[in-house]
């Protein structure tokens, strides 16, 4: 006969129970997970980026190298999270949406309204990118995913759990299609989305710009700190009299050049109050105290109108970024589908994102020197955006893209759009459209076998040396006479490849000649850098083994 559990027995068993449903309540997306091809075959393949040299474009050496990779976004990102690994200020994507339509392949099948597991599907191939994505940013990065309704819960959830909810600065609400979709039965949208988040809130930052055309025409002046408008420093308002701010009544000296305001009653000075020309008496802005704070960099202006000085202050735009943004330009239709027309001759793609929408938000949240990604480049509106932002304010930015080439998208849409807003391109109309300059290197995707062999790694070293320059920033190749190892350069420094070690000696007499810092990767089956063969240059090289460097991103990557 079965023994009855005692009272506390039970009891413990209860709390047992609560505490383990306790642990198991979560609070965010549930999905069904679909395994993907691209990610699968990863077990057996390790993806490399190989160039297609015939596509380089260079107008300026002195200018940065931008990326163009054709591929699989997540192979990409993978073969990324080794040569830009916290390297990413700024990262732009605008997704499949998912709406239904045959637009969208998940393992070469297209995704219907009819596939029970879409929004599943989805979301997989979402997380898995994001993922990767976040490893690429640096610690004060931003990221920008544009949606529309489809999939907008679904993605913020995801980006809730994967950046943190702390980590949003915002959602903004773009009107893009004023008309509306015409086949709408209900409600017709007009309007997408961008979810923006930081990797770290503490550390991220927006620029100090005006966006709003409109807002920009009243900031008419500048000086060496920027935009500003001048207000007058006397409060007009019954709240703001004499006997109301008495501590803001006092007279302010004025030089007789109109070029020295102070609180000190000098010699020759003209004293202002806080006066209208009918002698009422009214109140400054400021107490004394802040007017001496404020009162440096000629924030304080004194202008000589009908006899009498007013008292001006420069008010700077500091811009609080509203969440729906309407302007005109961010339209799709003209500034998307219309301009992508003019500049490739033919509708080569449908829907395209506004190059202006894409340029604001760059001019909020990148600096001068920042490198960009969007591995959801379609037709490489990103990029266009970043050749124009640089142009505008002489910046050097970078930037990498990332496609397919699911309907040649990439090498007849994105590439050429690309190479012609460098070179420059003569538009419907006949006319010369001149070339925003700039250069760029186009990669395609490709794999080594993953199976840990001593073949596989001098394998792997071989085809990793695309990859090695990408990290280090060097593109051009330098003859060496030898053929185990190869070296490039930038205007800072030398990459140096070593695909043999019976090549370091050889190295050293070549490296000796040559001016300036190294950076060396040498071919070794475990880990060793070989430090003592380098003893006599320490102060010139940096050592890295290859292939173990990349192995480690990777099995990091596909544990």
């Amino acid at each position: 006969m079965k023994k009855e559990k005692s009272v506390e027995e039970l009891q413990k068993e209860i709390a047992r129970l609560k505490k383990e449903l306790k642990s198991k309540k979560t609070y965010g997306l549930v999905w069904e997970d679909k395994p993907e091809d691209v990610i699968e075959m990863c077990k057996e393949k390790l993806p490399v980026l190989k160039e297609v040299s015939n596509k380089d474009i260079i107008t300026d050496e002195k200018k940065p190298v931008n990326i163009l990779i054709e591929g699989d976004n997540y192979h990409a990102l993978c073969a990324l999270n080794y040569s830009h690994n916290k390297k990413i200020d700024i990262i732009y994507i605008d997704p499949p949406y998912n709406t239904g339509a045959k637009d969208w392949k998940y393992n070469n099948d297209y995704v219907d309204n009819n596939d029970t597991f879409r929004h599943s599907k989805w979301v997989c191939m979402m997380e898995k990118r994001l993922i990767l994505a976040k490893k690429l940013l640096r610690d004060t990065g931003i990221i920008i995913c544009a949606i529309d309704e489809y999939e907008i819960h679904n993605v913020r959830h995801l980006l809730d759990t994967i950046f943190q909810e702390k980590n949003k600065l915002g959602m903004v609400t773009v009107l893009h299609n004023p008309k509306g979709r015409n086949l709408s039965k209900f409600f017709s949208s007009n309007s997408e989305y961008m979810l923006v988040y930081s990797k770290d809130v503490n550390k991220a930052s927006f620029n100090d710009v005006v966006i709003d055309e409109e807002k920009l025409i009243t900031f008419d002046q500048k000086d060496e700190l920027g935009g500003y408008r001048l207000e007058k420093f006397m409060r007009v308002r019954t709240s703001w009299s004499r006997k109301n701010k008495p501590n803001n009544y006092y007279p302010i000296y004025v030089s007789p050049k109109m070029d020295i305001l102070t609180l000190e009653n000098i010699k020759g000075y003209i004293p202002v109050y806080p006066k209208t020309d009918d002698g009422r008496e009214w109140a400054w802005k400021n107490i004394p105290g802040t007017f001496n704070s404020l009162n440096k960099d000629n924030y304080f202006v004194a202008l000589k109108e009908k006899n009498i000085i007013n008292i001006y202050h420069k008010y700077r735009e500091k811009q609080v970024f509203k969440n729906v943004w309407t302007n005109k330009k961010y339209f799709s239709e003209f500034n998307g589908s219309l301009l992508l027309k003019d500049i490739l001759g033919d509708n080569y793609f449908n829907y395209p994102k506004s190059v202006f929408l894409i340029l604001d938000i760059l001019k909020i949240t990148s600096s001068k020197n920042a490198i960009i990604l969007d591995y959801f480049a379609g037709s490489g509106t990103t990029g266009h955006a970043v050749l124009e932002l640089n142009k505008e304010d002489s910046g050097n930015r970078k930037f990498i893209l990332v496609t397919n080439n699911e309907n040649e998208i990439c090498t007849d849409v994105c590439y050429p759009r690309v190479k012609k807003v460098i070179k420059g391109y003569k538009n419907l109309k006949g006319e010369n459209i001149k070339g925003l300059s700039g250069n760029l290197k186009y990669y395609r995707t490709d794999f080594v076998d993953a199976k840990p062999t001593d073949k596989n790694k001098r394998k792997l070293t071989e085809e990793a040396t695309e990859m090695l320059c990408i990290k280090e920033d060097t593109f051009n190749e330098l003859k060496t006479g030898n053929k185990y190892f190869k070296v490039f350069k930038n205007e800072r420094k030398h990459t140096a490849i070593i695909y043999d070690i019976l090549a370091i000696d050889d190295f050293k007499k070549y490296a000796q000649k040559v001016n300036g810092y190294f950076a060396v990767y040498i071919f070794s089956l475990s880990d060793d850098t070989y430090d003592e063969e380098f003893e006599d240059m320490k102060n010139k090289i940096k050592l890295s083994p290859i292939p173990e460097a990349i192995l480690r991103v990777y099995r990091r990557i596909f544990k």
